[in-house]
């Protein structure tokens, strides 16, 4: 394929080039002990607004002579349901695949600042973002773009109910988040640990 002349989208090399800095499986006590283990639960908010349609990637990378591992995020493509920008919520779309990096989230206090941060975005940003992508790289359809970002913006506030939904999947990723029947069920998850800023829609 010949590239053509313009503006072209490159991505950050993640690690280095010797064997063990760069790995994309991680036995379960090093999945513990990793740098970032909290950064799953910002991503998974993350990827729950802006509609993730494949299971949440991740790299795992670590300096020469460190041994602690640090999950590194890559490939979004399928936000906006790849190129069809378009949502279609599903319980387990965009989730890592192992419950493992969820298993010390208590509350919503675990998913800070990351949540709030994309609840009070101010639209102006979103919208200094979208402008920023070159016009050939979506097909200059400015009103598909306007229509996307305007999504974006009202999908703000359903974040919370889409992360709930996860919780209450078969899944049971939050084992410490009120799952348990001894934590009181849904309500611990609700007026417990959760607290009082559960948005029910």
């Amino acid at each position: 394929m010949r590239c053509q002349a313009g503006l072209q989208f490159g991505s950050r090399f993640a690690g280095g080039m010797m064997p063990g800095q760069v790995v994309d499986f991680l036995p379960e006590a090093q999945i513990g002990e990793l740098k970032n283990l909290d950064e799953f639960a910002g991503i998974l908010a993350l990827d729950k607004w802006t509609g993730n349609a494949n299971g949440r990637q991740a790299v795992f990378t670590r300096r020469q002579r460190e041994r602690r591992y640090k999950a590194v995020f890559i490939d979004f493509g399928y936000c906006f349901h790849a190129g069809e920008w378009r949502f279609e919520d599903a319980p387990l779309r965009g989730v890592y695949f192992r419950n493992d990096v969820y298993r010390e989230v208590r509350g919503w206090e675990n998913f800070e600042p990351w949540l709030t941060r994309i609840e009070t975005m101010p639209e102006e940003a979103v919208w200094a973002v979208a402008n920023s992508v070159p016009p050939e790289w979506y097909g200059g359809d400015q009103a598909e773009m306007e229509a996307l970002v305007e999504k974006l913006l009202k999908r703000r506030s359903r974040i919370r109910e889409l992360i709930e939904a996860f919780w209450k999947s078969d899944r049971k990723p939050f084992p410490k988040g009120g799952m348990g029947a001894e934590d009181g069920g849904e309500e611990g998850w609700r007026g417990g640990r959760w607290g009082d800023t559960m948005r029910v829609n």
